[in-house]
Order: C-alpha cells, then sequence, then structure tokens
C-alpha cells in the first residue's frame, strides 16, 4: 500500500495509491512527489460536484515548467472516477497526461474508460483519497472566478504546499 500526503493551505489529504491497477500512473505522481514538483503549486480549477485540479500551475497561474515526458493512458485498467477517486488530468489527446490530477468530488462515470479510441480512452484512475476528504469537501465549495486565462479559478489561493510519501 502506497499513500502520499499532500499538505495545502487548505488542509492534509492523504491519497492511497493503487500501484497494481495503475503502475505506469502510480510512478509518475510518485515520481512528482519524490521531486517535490507539487509544493509551489495550486489547487487551480475547482467545480462543486464534478472535481478539483491541481498540481501544474503557480500561484501566478502559470505553468510550472515541467521536462518529462507524458505518460500511456492508463484508464482502462478498470478504476472508476467514483467520489474520492484520484485521476490524471490530460488535453484531448489520451496519452497527454503529466503532472496535473483531479480529485472527483462526485461520481463522473462519463470520464471511465469506454474505448481504445481518443473520445473512449477516459481519465485514468491512479488511487483514492483515504484521509481529508473534508478538506476536498471544502476546497470545492469555495467561490471561484476567472484568472490568467482559465476559468473556475477559487477566488482565494489553494496552494500545495508539499508531497510527502508515507507508506510504500
Amino acid at each position: 500500500m502506497t499513500i502520499v500526503r499532500l499538505d495545502t493551505t487548505a488542509g492534509a489529504i492523504s491519497i492511497e495509491l493503487n500501484t497494481q491497477a495503475a503502475p505506469a500512473t502510480s510512478a509518475n505522481f510518485l515520481t512528482y512527489c519524490e521531486e517535490n514538483f507539487y509544493a509551489g503549486t495550486l489547487f487551480h480549477r475547482v467545480i462543486n460536484n464534478f472535481m478539483v485540479q491541481g498540481g501544474g500551475l503557480t500561484p501566478d497561474m502559470r505553468n510550472k515548467p515541467n521536462s518529462r515526458a507524458p505518460i500511456a493512458n492508463e484508464a482502462d485498467n478498470g478504476l472508476k472516477n467514483v467520489k474520492g477517486s484520484v485521476a490524471m488530468a490530460r488535453t484531448g489527446d489520451p496519452h497527454s497526461a503529466t503532472n496535473q490530477f483531479f480529485i472527483n468530488v462526485a461520481d463522473n462515470a462519463f470520464l471511465d474508460h469506454r474505448a481504445k479510441t481518443n473520445d473512449g480512452w477516459g481519465y485514468a484512475v491512479f488511487g483514492k483519497v483515504v484521509e481529508g476528504m473534508d478538506v476536498v469537501d471544502a476546497i470545492r465549495k469555495v467561490g471561484t472566478t476567472s484568472a490568467g486565462g482559465h476559468q473556475d479559478v477559487p477566488r482565494e489561493p489553494i496552494e500545495i504546499l508539499g508531497c510527502k510519501i508515507l507508506a510504500q
């Protein structure tokens, strides 16, 4: 069992990674944690009753420089985008995930893998919140605005202060 803790300005969130079902995605996330990449990034996209997304933008709403290659999408692993699950964010290219992730705050079956096509790949779940869902719930309820060319940005920044591996 691999557990990491995200320390944020809103509180701590502990995530259990599913290294069996999503080995490459879990290893990718762990590498970013080990490199302390997430420190100084925001939960920059918050949509109540959908998800909270973070891990890529700095407080000035710029992408944090990242030189790591995208990973293959593991959304066909049987894990579902249910409330409390953690998945990789990506662009329209199914295999474009790097460092950004999101926590589902509702059951989002429409994000699940359906087929190995651009429209059907879905979003790879690689873990679940095991402690701190109250923190996630508080984040999802914050007021949002537009900033830096992005929508659904918390009015008050919610920063990730660091990521610590608690068990591996």
